[in-house]
């Protein structure tokens, strides 16, 4: 969700898989992929940067590197299985 502001000045957040299509014409109408049509105060390109940031945000905390450990380096040769020689 990405927060906007209408013209009045109260704040929306608007799911951004819904916009179908930004225009400005000179203020900014946003389409959505349902009908609903809303106009915002930011330009078209403020609203794609947000879009942008918003999913490298999801991006970034779906990241391999990011996740927790479950096993620490320290306690990790406790696991190990070990051979007894006969």
């Amino acid at each position: 969700m990405i927060k906007l502001n209408r013209l009045d000045g109260t704040e929306i957040y608007l799911n951004s898989d819904m916009i179908e299509i930004i225009e400005e014409v000179p203020d900014t109408h946003i389409t959505l992929s349902n009908g609903n049509r809303y106009l915002v105060r930011e330009p078209a390109q403020l609203i794609i940067e947000k879009i942008v940031l918003y999913r490298a945000g999801i991006l970034r905390r779906g990241d391999s590197n990011s996740r927790k450990k479950y096993l620490k380096r320290s306690l990790a040769k406790s696991y190990l299985p070990s051979f007894s020689p006969e």
